[in-house]
């Protein structure tokens, strides 16, 4: 299930339609319909006598559960680092790890699929069979030894290797910004997503996750917009250019959610009135008003102290409720 979720994450870069380009969630199955009989998308409750997924190996004899260990793949198609990549290129990739040895890779017991869509094959680590039917022209399969899911192992790290080695996801596991002409995706939708929200969404449009025309002239106007002498053209965006769409973002941000100055003008002090004021009160001392009064002006400090004396005083002599 985990594997299956990481895939759709991923390849299914439009989950709110159906597209024939997406990875579908009705194409990434793991436990088998009405129509199976035995094999390891089946638990133990539907395996049958001689069940080759669990009688040719201890692994699978030991680790039988009700649980199904096995994941089908369906058909996609998606542009990523500049190559084109289909379920017959993932297949392949996935057999090429097999047959090196990785270490991510010692859970699978076999992979049925087509390296081109015309003919059908089978990698079998115990090395049993070489083929499969017709249906794994259009879908991959993979096994897995059952004592792995009964163990409850982790079975995402060959297939994030995967995204990864196409550009999908970068060193850590995240999705991967450095996108050029031609990508689709996650990454992609993040970029269009950042030069709309900076106001370039006449020139890009919806975002989509397709980096095309469009798009690449949204990037070559936001970098002339940064530096009227760039001779970039707009088809890739890499570290550098994510540094200053992320500066320029926030700036953005923050400017819009900084404090406004105020539009209410200050009130306006009469500081000869003030001063006559304090006079009444017995708070001018020997000093002439008008000098009084531009001492106040000239000094909030004396003002304040001054003002709070005469409404210590005021408050002395008012009447009690």
């Amino acid at each position: 299930m985990a594997v299956r979720r990481l895939l759709l994450d991923h390849l299914n870069r439009d989950p709110n339609r159906a597209r024939d380009e997406d990875l579908e969630p009705n194409e990434v199955g793991i436990v088998g319909d009405a129509n199976h009989r035995g094999g390891y998308h089946c638990g133990s409750d539907r395996v049958v006598t001689n069940d080759y997924s669990v009688v040719e190996s201890p692994r699978d004899r030991n680790g039988l559960t009700l649980d199904a260990a096995a994941l089908d793949v369906g058909m996609f198609r998606l542009n990523s680092g500049g190559r084109t990549h289909n379920l017959f290129t993932f297949s392949t990739w996935c057999v090429a790890q097999c047959v090196a040895g990785a270490p991510d890779t010692r859970d699978i017991r076999e992979i049925i699929y087509s390296p081109d869509g015309k003919v059908v094959r089978r990698w079998d680590r115990l090395g049993r069979r070489g083929t499969g039917d017709r249906s794994h022209l259009w879908h991959t399969h993979f096994s897995f030894f059952r004592d792995a899911i009964k163990a409850g192992r982790d079975q995402r790290p060959l297939f994030r290797r995967y995204l990864t080695t196409i550009g999908l996801l970068d060193a850590e596991g995240n999705v991967s910004d450095y996108v050029q002409y031609g990508d689709e995706g996650p990454g992609v939708y993040r970029l269009q997503y950042r030069l709309n929200r900076l106001g370039y969404d006449k020139i890009v449009g919806p975002a989509d996750g397709v980096y095309k025309d469009r798009t690449a002239a949204g990037v070559k106007a936001f970098e002339l917009s940064v530096n009227k002498d760039s001779k970039e053209d707009g088809r890739r965006v890499t570290a550098a250019t994510w540094t200053r769409l992320d500066d320029a973002y926030w700036r953005q941000l923050i400017a819009q959610h900084a404090p406004k100055p105020s539009t209410v003008p200050a009130p306006t002090i009469d500081y000869g009135q003030l001063a006559r004021t304090l006079d009444l009160h017995g708070l001018a001392g020997a000093i002439p008003l008008p000098q009084l009064a531009a001492m106040l002006a000239a000094d909030q400090t004396l003002t304040l102290h001054l003002v709070n004396e005469l409404l210590k005083r005021l408050v002395a002599v008012a009447p009690a409720p």
